[in-house]
């Protein structure tokens, strides 16, 4: 626990100098002195969302590698996908690395064979160039026994665990077939951070149906977690929806939606098969609603992720964040106007 602290109390104390955007880089350098990269590695789990036990067909925007495309093979040892995963970051790496993250992203990372998930965390755990371990699961899949396993292995190494929150609406959380209520992430919350581990909340902007407005108050309401909780949220990730072949979303767009784009027919908002309204935003505008959105965080909360990654063959629309770099700097541009940086 003494650890913990130390950690805790050096990452708020950093958070305060940086200003108001606080990267999941700057809590790195504040733990480890320098820049920490993660590998995408696999447990070979499942889904409650897929397999009927909550729902089946998963999230209607959850591609069929489970969010979990860039991971290494299943088929293959943790080491040897520890060693895969080095090489396919090597380009990126600075002079002076100081470590390794390994990120269990694909599908549910604490559902199914629990001894099975449980050799695979400990194994990247005792690598010895691994410096923290990553778990994205849904916050209805993290048994007692999973939780003493983080809790045991965050002894040795920070441990975050990632919750696929995405929205705090309802409706919405219904119509993209999230499979829980959010009274089950806050019970999953507070678990999590008794026991000192670190929470890091995904969030999508421009759901079917959401707003900004909306994508605001579902910041505002993991931004004042502390007060209904006792627990900060420690890290967020944010992207815009992205929709992707063979997936359910898929299957409601419009036929012409890729001619339409082309032509720069769908600003404001585009009408899907269902009849359901899906909100469209250029770089400029997703620039501005995440510069909102990191504003309204507390100075500990890092942010992780401000758009997300998607496999340009898969990605049918918008086409736009696939050029990241592009994305990154709009980003940046804005943030900088701001006196954000």
């Amino acid at each position: 626990m003494g650890e913990d602290r130390t950690i805790t109390d050096t990452v708020c104390k950093t958070a305060e100098e940086c200003g108001r955007l606080y990267t999941f880089n700057d809590e790195m350098r504040a733990v480890f002195g320098g820049k920490v990269y993660r590998l995408s590695l696999s447990a070979s789990v499942s889904c409650p969302n897929r397999d009927g036990t909550c729902g089946t067909g998963g999230c209607i925007f959850c591609s069929a590698g489970g969010s979990g495309d860039f991971a290494e093979s299943a088929q293959n040892s943790i080491h040897e996908q520890i060693q895969a995963a080095k090489h396919r970051v090597s380009a990126k790496l600075g002079k002076h690395p100081a470590g390794y993250m390994a990120y269990f992203q694909s599908f549910t990372g604490t559902y199914g064979d629990e001894e099975h998930i449980e050799k695979c965390f400990r194994q990247a755990a005792s690598e010895p160039e691994i410096k923290a371990l990553s778990v994205a699961t849904r916050p209805d899949c993290i048994s007692d026994r999973m939780l003493g396993v983080l809790s045991d292995i965050n002894r040795t190494m920070p441990v975050y665990v990632e919750l696929g929150l995405q929205t705090i609406h309802e409706d919405t959380a219904e119509y993209i077939n999230r499979g829980y209520r959010l009274p089950v992430f806050e019970e999953a919350f507070r678990r999590l951070k008794a026991r000192g581990l670190r929470v890091v909340v995904h969030v999508i902007v421009g759901l079917p149906g959401e707003n900004a407005d909306r994508t605001k108050a579902t910041v505002r309401y993991l931004s004042s977690l502390e007060a209904k909780t006792g627990g900060i949220v420690d890290g967020i990730k944010l992207q815009l929806l992205q929709v992707l072949k063979g997936t359910a979303l898929a299957e409601r767009l419009p036929e012409d939606i890729e001619a339409a784009e082309k032509r720069g027919n769908t600003e404001g908002s585009i009408i899907l098969n269902d009849g359901k309204t899906l909100p469209c935003y250029n770089i400029t505008s997703y620039s501005e609603l995440i510069a909102d959105l990191v504003s309204m965080l507390p100075p500990e909360t890092a942010v992780h992720r401000m758009t997300g990654d998607a496999p340009k063959k898969l990605l049918l629309f918008p086409l736009w964040p696939a050029d990241k770099k592009r994305v990154l700097n709009s980003i940046t541009h804005t943030m900088r106007s701001r006196g954000m940086l």
